[in-house]
C-alpha cells in the first residue's frame, strides 16, 4: 500500500462504491483556520471516508467558549489532546485533560471551552461526515470579514445546526471566559 498524505483540500477516496485505503503521515498539516473563538484543522473529510466519518482538530486559545449548539444530523466524539477542555450538555459539566473522551449525540444542546490557562486542543470525530463542510464554509465566511448574524444563522441552519446562547452569560461568569459573541 502506498502512503498518501492528506492534501489541503478533501479528495475522493472511494472507487466503485468501495472505500480505498488511506494512510495519513505524521507531519505538518494545512494551517488551522479561524472559525470564531476557536480554529479548525481539517484532517479527514467525507470524500476520503465514503461519507462515514470526518475528523477535524480544534485548537482552543485561553478563554475560548464555543457557542452552545445542537446538531440534528450527526454525532460527535471528542478526544482532548492538550490542555483542559470543559464540556456541558444539559446540567452535566465535566473538564477533560489529555486522553479524555466525550460523546456529544445529535439533538443534545452542548458547548465546550478552554478550561485552563494555556492553549487546549481536541480531535473531533464526526459521524456521518458532512458537517466538516460547515467549518469550511464558516472559515471562508470569516476570512471575508465579520459575518452578518443572519448569514451565519442561514449557514448553520443549512447544516441542521442551531445555536442557543442561554448558557453563555453563566459560563462566562463561572469560568472567566470570553463571550463568543464579542
Amino acid at each position: 500500500m502506498t502512503a498518501t498524505s492528506v492534501p489541503t483540500t478533501f479528495q475522493e477516496a472511494t472507487a466503485a462504491g468501495r472505500l480505498l485505503p488511506l494512510t495519513v503521515l505524521p507531519g505538518p498539516h494545512a494551517p488551522d483556520r479561524p472559525i470564531g473563538s476557536i480554529s479548525v484543522g481539517f484532517r479527514l473529510g467525507g470524500e476520503q471516508t465514503g461519507g462515514q466519518v470526518a475528523i477535524v482538530e480544534h485548537p482552543f486559545p485561553p478563554g475560548a467558549l464555543v457557542p452552545p449548539h445542537v446538531h440534528t444530523r450527526e454525532d460527535e466524539f471528542s478526544i482532548v489532546t492538550a490542555g483542559a477542555i470543559g464540556f456541558r450538555s444539559g446540567t452535566d459539566e465535566v473538564t477533560l485533560e489529555p486522553g479524555g473522551y466525550i460523546s456529544k449525540p445529535r439533538g443534545e444542546l452542548h458547548t465546550m471551552w478552554n478550561a485552563g490557562p494555556e492553549e487546549a486542543r481536541m480531535i473531533e470525530i464526526i459521524t456521518p461526515a458532512g458537517f466538516e463542510r460547515f467549518f469550511l464554509e464558516l472559515a471562508d465566511m470569516i476570512a471575508a470579514g465579520p459575518p452578518h448574524p443572519a448569514a451565519l444563522e442561514t449557514l448553520a441552519a443549512s447544516y441542521g445546526l442551531f445555536f442557543d446562547p442561554t448558557w453563555v452569560p453563566e459560563l462566562v461568569d463561572k469560568h472567566g471566559l470570553n463571550s463568543p459573541f464579542g
